[in-house]
Order: C-alpha cells, then structure tokens, then sequence
C-alpha cells in the first residue's frame, strides 16, 4: 500500500452503509450508519502503545474517540518520510565529527609532538568504539525508543569534542576523542538508519537506506572544507568546537520531530498493507545483543558479510577518510586543497550510494558487493602514482570514480542482513558494522605506524586494494535465502 492509497476516515460521512469508515489501524463505528453489526471503535496501536502522541501531524482522525470526519483530509505525503527526512537531518550533524580526524593528525603533530602513530591510535579507538557500540544501540532503541537514544548520542559526541580543546596530554586525546566521541558516534551509527528503515518502511527500502547512507557523505561535504578552513587560518580548536555545536543543534529537532514508530502516530509503515502495533518495549537490551550475536555466529552468511564490511571499513574509513589529507600533503598538496577533494568524494558518495539503493532494489546484492569491491580495489592500486603537488584530471577522475564506490557497499549488505536474519537485522547488521570499524581502527593505526617506519603510504593503498579483491569473492559466495526468521524470541 503506497502513500496515495491512504484511506480517508470518515469519507463516506455519517450516512456511509455497513460497518464503518476505516482508517489506517483505526475503525470507527459511524453513528449513523446503517446497521448494527459495527465493530465498534479500536484505538490505533492501542495492544502495544496506548495512544497516539497528541497533536502530532498526521495523527488527525487516528486517536481514539476522535472523529474522524473532523480530521479533514490526510496528507498525500506518508510520514515515513518525513521521519526519514529528520533522521537524514540528523546524520549529516553528526558527521561533522567523522570530517575532522584527518584534518588533526597533522596539527597535533605540531601542536603536541604526538606521533602519527599516537593520534592514529586515539582515531582507531574512536572507529572501534564506533562499530562496537552498534548493535547494543540498536537494542536500546528497543529498549528504551530512537528518540532518547539519539539524543543522548548527540550531546556525548558534543561533550567529547568540545572538552578536547582543553587537552594537553595524549591519555586526553584517547579520552575525549576516542572514548567519548566513539560511544556517542556508535549510537549514531548506520544501525540507526537500518531501525528506522525497518520499522517505517516495507517498501523502498533499498532507496531509503541509500539515501540515509548518504547523509554521511552529505555531512563530510559540509562539513570538511569549512573545518579545513579553520584549521588552516586559525587552529584545530575552532575546528572541535564547530563539531560540538553542529552535534548539539540536531538534538531539538531529534526530540520534536523523530518518532520511535508508526504506530505512534497512528499510521501504518510505508508500503504495509495492514496496521502494525509498535511491539512493547524489550528488555536485557546488552543481553539480546549478545544473544543475537552468538546466535549470527553460527551461520555462514554472517562470516562472509562481517569479513566482507571489514575490508570496507579499512579501505574506506581507515584509510582514505584517516589518512588522505595527510598523504596528499606529503606530497606537497595544500591541505585545503586535499580536504577539497576528500569533499567531493562526499559529493559522488550520495549519487553512488542512493544509486545502489535504487540497484539493491532491482538486483541481486551479492553481485553488486562483488562489483562494487573489484572496482573499489582497482581504484586504490592507482592512487600512489597520482599523488601530486597539484590537482590533476586522473586524480580528478581517481576522486569520481572511488566516490561512487564509497559506502555503495551499505545498501546490499543491509539488504542481505534483512533476508537472513529478518527481525533480528538490525542489530546483526549492527554488529557487522562492528567488524567494518575494526577494520578500520585497525588500518587507520596500521596507516600512521607505516608512514612513520616507511616514510610513506605507498604499501598500504597496494594491501588495500589486494584486500578488495578478497571483499569481492567472499560476496560472491554468500548463499541465498528466500525467508528469515528471527535469531531470538521478541523477549530475549
């Protein structure tokens, strides 16, 4: 059922015949309807949520006792899109945080005499944090609803960046950027998009996720040549309270706008042919994270599709978005300049991968991991022969190409996560997404020690991209399975 076949409570009036007008999840008796055989009146999601939130648009003519004659019209624009437009929103804030490591590895060198290998170590924190964090977001968004965990996220990730200004040893840096923007960023992490994609979407899914994958990249293009900016003519300090003030903006619109479920306002999930009770909540969160762990753990698709998102993360996050700006200024490359370009990696990133989710759509996610890995791999092999000084079109065409690629790989991985382990895919992909930032904890570490034993990065973009080419056979591999039920009990 799409957006434009909502029924209208009430449209036919008093005088409609039969049982009565019928809304989405909601009937109602019509006094004057003929007959007296009506079903009387149930309150939509009224098994599991009470209520619908008073006030809320959209919610006209679904509350209980409500008339729905006095409703007027719905609006021909579901709200599931309006919830993915405030979690897009919402995104793109907390990328600021993702657009900065890069830039600092440089000026706290100076600034501090840190090596690279310390300051790579506090980022690999951060990016492990980030993907272990995760799948037990997603259990708390079960728990105790989207709306609070989010919040939460956001004013963490605020209170790490902002307290890095005052930092003088590197146990500080690890503290603030690694611990604090780490636990706060794993909340926000793509285990957020996947909730809300499951709970408001049966249909367009692939799209939805794309294009929430994209917020990311969205907020990198931003975010990254103003942070550049600032670090260039001021100081890093600038630059990590711009990140904390962005984080804290997104939580007002988070708590007025963003709804945990359909039900909450009294709708159906886009797409959904029946009404769907929000499930009451589920407690243990830690504990069914860990269930679902151990249970994802016995199957093969879940080696192949973690192993598969590790290399993304180390190819991707570890390495170009860790350690681009720095490589490029080794070759003499103004980190303005460099940070550009890393930008509109960002700006190709929202076309590739609201593309791969119009693909995943279509076609068989297995092949298109495949594809999208060989080509990702292809791409690094080339880039140590087109660092240069200045901005050149191969390099241009470097940018593009391996923009286009760059977290395309999101899409079919959630998609083949939802068709093995159904309810239980968010927080399976959740810890899929961590084996992605072990990934790249460990390459965005592994990246700064060999730069300082080799003076260059030039083995790491040849490791990366031979790791690619595994990615791609390893997608090939992963079985097919038409249904999926459930790892663990709705109470676990």
């Amino acid at each position: 059922m799409t957006q434009t076949d909502m029924t209208e409570a009430g449209a036919s009036g008093a005088g409609a015949t039969g049982t009565g007008a019928e809304a989405e999840g909601t009937e109602v008796t019509g006094t004057g309807a003929k007959g007296t055989g009506a079903k009387g009146t149930e309150a939509t999601g009224t098994g599991a949520t009470g209520v619908p939130d008073a006030g809320v648009p959209g919610a006209a003519g679904d509350s209980a006792g409500g008339d729905p004659r006095a409703g007027g019209r719905r609006p021909r624009v579901h709200r599931a899109w309006f919830v993915a437009a405030v979690t897009f929103v919402t995104i793109i804030g907390a990328a600021a945080f993702r657009s900065l490591p890069g830039l600092l590895i440089d000026p706290l060198n100076e600034d501090f005499g840190w090596s690279r290998g310390t300051i790579g170590a506090a980022v690999s924190v951060n990016l492990a944090l980030y993907g272990l964090t995760a799948p037990f977001a997603a259990a708390l968004m079960d728990r105790f609803g989207i709306r609070r965990v989010v919040a939460v996220a956001l004013t963490v990730i605020a209170l790490g960046s902002g307290l890095t200004v005052w930092m003088t040893a590197a146990w500080q840096l690890m503290l603030c950027w690694g611990l604090l923007v780490g636990l706060g960023s794993g909340s926000m992490a793509l285990a957020f998009a996947a909730t809300v994609t499951n709970r408001w979407f049966t249909e367009r899914r692939g799209l939805v996720s794309g294009i929430l994958t994209a917020a990311s990249a969205s907020g990198q293009l931003v975010f990254l040549p103003l942070l550049s900016w600032m670090i260039t003519r001021y100081d890093w300090r600038p630059a990590a309270v711009t990140v904390a003030l962005a984080a804290l903006a997104v939580v007002p619109f988070v708590w007025l706008l963003l709804r945990d479920h359909p039900a909450d306002v009294g709708r159906k999930p886009y797409g959904a042919k029946e009404f769907v009770p929000k499930p009451a909540p589920v407690p243990g969160a830690a504990r069914r994270a860990v269930t679902v762990l151990f249970s994802a753990l016995r199957t093969g698709p879940f080696w192949l599709l973690a192993g598969t998102f590790a290399i993304c993360g180390a190819s991707t996050n570890g390495l170009v978005q860790t350690h681009f700006v720095p490589a490029a200024h080794d070759h003499h490359m103004p980190v303005t300049a460099a940070a550009s370009l890393l930008a509109v990696i960002g700006v190709f990133d929202v076309v590739g991968t609201i593309a791969s989710g119009w693909f995943t759509d279509r076609f068989e996610p297995r092949r298109l991991l495949a594809v999208y890995y060989a080509l990702r791999g292809v791409s690094l092999l080339f880039l140590p022969i087109l660092l240069a000084p200045t901005v050149h079109p191969p390099m241009v065409f470097f940018i593009v190409f391996y923009g286009l690629d760059w977290v395309a790989t999101v899409p079919p991985t959630l998609a083949l996560c939802r068709e093995h382990y159904g309810e239980d895919s968010a927080i399976v992909f959740g810890w899929v997404l961590a084996s992605h930032q072990v990934g790249a904890a460990l390459v965005a570490f592994l990246g700064g020690v060999a730069r300082d034993a080799f003076g260059s990065y030039d083995v790491v973009w040849y490791a990366s991209g031979a790791l690619c080419a595994a990615a791609a056979l390893m997608a090939l591999v992963i079985r097919r399975r038409p249904t999926a039920a459930p790892l663990t009990p709705a109470t676990a």
